[in-house]
């Protein structure tokens, strides 16, 4: 089995990877945590250097509970529910985890929501973990 983490440092980041470790146990699973960045010309070194030190912050937690994982920071132009469906497709992933965090409709439809589209658009099942 291969499972798909969709991870950001947050207050949802125990959860995400308590449930990654719940998971990756009981079916034997890889697990890939990846992070998006959407790239192009305005992205930020210390944005790259962030979000790499927190993939290798998940990666050390899951390793430590003996689950076999791999990183991916994601900067190929697309918005990160994009990525994230495509990677998870790619990699032949059987299980999305991803955060949800709770907005208004308005904010929704002004910023849109990651999550949103990982559970309208993947093909296979997502699990969503609420802040």
């Amino acid at each position: 089995m291969k499972i798909v983490v969709a991870y950001k440092e947050s207050k949802m980041s125990k959860a995400i990877l308590d449930i990654a470790t719940q998971h990756a146990t009981a079916f034997n699973a890889m697990v890939y945590i990846v992070s998006s960045l959407e790239g192009g010309t305005g992205q930020k070194i210390e944005e790259i250097d962030v979000a790499k030190g927190e993939l290798r912050y998940a990666e050390e937690v899951l390793k430590k509970a003996g689950i076999e994982t791999e990183t991916e920071l994601l900067i190929r132009g697309l918005s990160p529910g994009e990525d994230i469906v495509e990677f998870a497709h790619d990699k032949g992933a059987d299980e999305i985890i991803v955060g949800v965090k709770m907005k208004s409709k308005v904010g929704k439809f002004i910023l849109g929501s990651t999550a949103q589209h990982v559970i309208l658009n993947a093909h296979c099942p997502v699990v969503s973990i609420r802040s």
